[in-house]
């Protein structure tokens, strides 16, 4: 699927298409930053893929910049652009500007709901900088929407942690994949774009 709209227009139906600040923001546990840049090809989302730590409930998995808030945080949008700036060394208020939100998605522990939720912001990344990589940043990737969107690119994938076994969508990333929620807010995004991509088939 290709996303036919110019960058510019694309991002200018983003601006449109997303609330200013989520009903539950306040009351959000973590945040997480989508950047979008624009590219000739097509714009990209930014993903990272977290260290390893045997600690981590999602340790070595892709997501999006961002963490849990702070007592010292204003507000969850006030702990995405800390977050950033800590993992990635890049500063999201210069850098960047803000184009809303999408939906809260509540998070998630082997297969249940905490009764919290992560709030995601979404940005247009505005100059090219030099990210540098904290401890708790493996890599990072600049992923086309048009490859998100294609639904030829999804592909089923078995997660298994303890006795929890669950097939879910994924999209494949290198020796990795986008999965679970991350790859719900990348839909949500899409979503809103016009952009729905297909579930693959149940893995059998």
């Amino acid at each position: 699927m290709t996303i036919q709209s110019p960058p510019s227009i694309l991002l200018e139906r983003l601006r449109q298409a997303l609330p200013r600040t989520p009903a539950v923001e306040l009351d959000a546990a973590a945040a997480v930053a989508v950047v979008v840049r624009e590219r000739h090809a097509g714009p990209e989302i930014l993903y990272i893929r977290r260290a390893e730590h045997p600690l981590d409930p999602w340790s070595g998995h892709i997501a999006f910049p961002g963490g849990r808030v702070d007592p010292g945080d204003e507000n969850a949008l006030a702990a995405a652009y800390r977050e950033t700036r800590e993992e990635l060394d890049l500063d999201l208020m210069r850098h960047a500007n803000p184009l809303g939100c999408l939906d809260p998605m509540p998070i998630m522990s082997k297969g249940r709901a905490l009764g919290r939720t992560i709030a995601p912001f979404v940005f247009e990344l505005t100059q090219e900088v030099a990210l540098r990589l904290n401890h708790e940043v493996d890599e990072v990737h600049w992923v086309s929407m048009d490859r998100l969107a294609d639904p030829a690119r999804r592909q089923p994938f078995t997660y298994q942690r303890d006795s929890l076994r669950v097939t879910l969508p994924s999209v494949p990333l290198g020796q990795h994949r986008i999965w679970g929620l991350t790859l719900g807010m990348t839909d949500d995004l899409l979503g809103r774009l016009g952009c729905r991509p297909l579930a693959p088939p149940t893995a059998r």
